[in-house]
């Protein structure tokens, strides 16, 4: 179990580096990386709770995501935890971000 955690805490690393740098350069400064963990939460809850890790792939094999609605979702959770007022068009880079590291991989 310590093991899943630990492959999880470095693969949040890779993922917080990986936006870091996605991010246009007016944004790197916007967000910390503590904010960007916080988002990669977001998105996980996100992903659960909207039943798109259960959806089906097309016949190329993807998931159709509509990430001005994911950018929308988290930018209203952040305001109602009381985080940050964070927009959706910010968000929305963080959302093509973490999406664009797990095609990596």
């Amino acid at each position: 179990m310590e093991d899943d955690f630990m492959a999880q805490a470095e693969d949040d690393l890779q993922t917080v580096e990986f936006i870091r740098a996605y991010l246009p350069q007016d944004l790197k400064s916007r967000f910390t990386d503590d904010d960007l963990f916080y988002f990669i939460d977001l998105l996980a809850d996100y992903y659960v709770e909207s039943g798109l890790l259960d959806a089906e792939p097309d016949a190329d094999g993807f998931v159709d995501i509509d990430t001005e609605s994911v950018a929308k979702a988290i930018a209203e959770r952040a305001r109602k935890e009381k985080y940050g007022d964070f927009s959706p068009e910010e968000l929305i880079w963080v959302v093509q971000g973490e999406l664009e590291f797990g095609e990596q991989e």
